[in-house]
């Protein structure tokens, strides 16, 4: 999938008209059919299965909170599936609407900006729930896992769930991250998913129970391990090119500690400083070829790299200063690209410079609990997103090795620390 694009001077960008906030649309009975039927063939090729547990205690057109785990696009495809004919908002990024705006919010889209706080689309959640009386498709963890874990939840969602005081259902996928990984460059592998689909809180649970509380039953809920999954039911991912961009994973090699010199390519993931060489088996291990290993499992490996992401912090070492293509999004017309520039990140937040020095872009490392970074972003390469309510600003490091993975988990820790000073 690829995005609409124009290159503009940064000073062109900043004279567009903004677009007026629209509220939420209750999608016709055509569009979700129509969403309905473009999923069947991807479904039917993944021979995709349902269960339920509890569903029975949700009225037929009783609204409800959907929240479900965030593994690849085939999400939207299953949702699709298993909620019709029920009609529902879809909250979703705000770059999917490029292009597209009006083809979104016919299908129920409610456009957001990920890991900004944004009052206004709470009330355009409220709004969808109270005056159209739909329900909400809410992806919490907001970015694609990157190790096969989950990524972090916002505090907030405890709030929400008293905002709104509607049911809270979790839609549980199986199989959806292993046939299509974030780091795999969007190559598909033949691995069958399904779903569970969970009745969790009533709107009386829900009222009796602390925000606090609230926030630990979701962190539960989105507890999970694919990789560990995969190997316990011996799922076997045979594809020649499974390991292909594991280096975007696993960026700094645990043998020799050096960062953006490993090459995952076919089956194998190799580090080019030393040359130690793993191999990924059918079942997601790693082994090395040298019969020592120090990770075997990808979310171990994942694990070791931020505590050495938070070591870096806490010693005053870390320190991330790239060039980048810098993109702004400020309407849903187009990606606008408006020069080169340079990404700093450091304790104090990002730093973004171009343009010929006229951008100039702070974000304290407190401004959000969590990094949109992606891999091959809309088909056109790595990308680290910052920015406000005013803008986003998508940057696409220029020959610098893999940062996408160490720039989220340094944006995380350096969070964590800001809450507690």
């Amino acid at each position: 999938m690829k995005i609409k694009s124009q290159n503009l001077s940064y000073e062109e960008v900043l004279l567009l008209p903004h677009e007026k906030h629209q509220m939420p649309k209750r999608p016709s009975m055509f569009f979700r059919t129509l969403l309905k039927i473009a999923s069947i063939p991807d479904l039917k090729a993944t021979e995709f299965s349902l269960t339920e547990e509890g569903m029975e205690m949700l009225g037929k057109n009783e609204p409800a909170l959907f929240l479900m785990n965030h593994s690849s696009f085939i999400d939207l495809k299953i949702a699709s599936q298993i909620l019709y004919p029920r009609p529902y908002n879809i909250v979703c990024t705000s770059d999917g609407f490029v292009g597209k705006s009006s083809l979104m919010r016919n299908l129920g889209c409610i456009p957001a900006r990920k890991f900004i706080f944004d009052t206004s689309l709470v009330r355009d959640m409220v709004y969808a729930v109270k005056d159209l009386q739909n329900s909400i498709l809410l992806y919490p963890e907001a970015s694609y896992s990157f190790d096969g874990t989950a990524t972090p939840l916002p505090d907030s969602l405890g709030k929400l769930l008293k905002l709104l005081k509607i049911p809270v259902i979790m839609i549980r996928t199986s199989g959806a991250f292993l046939r299509d990984p974030l780091y795999n460059m969007l190559q598909l592998r033949k691995v069958k998913v399904s779903a569970k689909m969970t009745y969790v809180l009533s709107p009386e649970e829900i009222k009796e129970k602390s925000v606090d509380e609230l926030n630990i039953i979701l962190r539960d809920l989105f507890s999970f391990d694919y990789f560990r999954e995969q190997a316990q039911n011996n799922i076997r991912v045979t594809e020649s090119f499974r390991a292909d961009g594991l280096n975007r994973v696993l960026y700094k090699c645990p043998h020799c500690l050096s960062e953006g010199k490993m090459t995952g390519k076919g089956t194998k993931l190799i580090c080019g400083k030393c040359g130690k060489t793993w191999e990924m088996t059918e079942i997601g291990a790693l082994q090395a070829e040298d019969g020592v290993d120090i990770f075997n499992h990808i979310p171990d490996w994942y694990a070791w790299e931020r505590e050495q992401v938070r070591k870096e912090i806490e010693s005053g070492t870390y320190h991330l200063d790239i060039p980048v293509r810098i993109g702004m999004l400020i309407d849903s017309k187009s990606i606008y690209f408006v020069g080169d520039g340079r990404l700093i990140h450091n304790t104090d937040g990002f730093h973004l410079t171009g343009c010929s020095g006229r951008l100039d872009y702070k974000q304290s490392a407190a401004a959000s609990y969590s990094l949109y970074s992606d891999y091959y972003w809309y088909e056109i390469g790595d990308m680290i997103c910052i920015g406000d309510t005013n803008a986003l600003y998508y940057c696409f490091p220029k020959e610098c090795g893999d940062i996408a993975a160490k720039t989220r988990l340094a944006a995380e820790e350096l969070y964590k620390i800001s809450l507690s000073s």
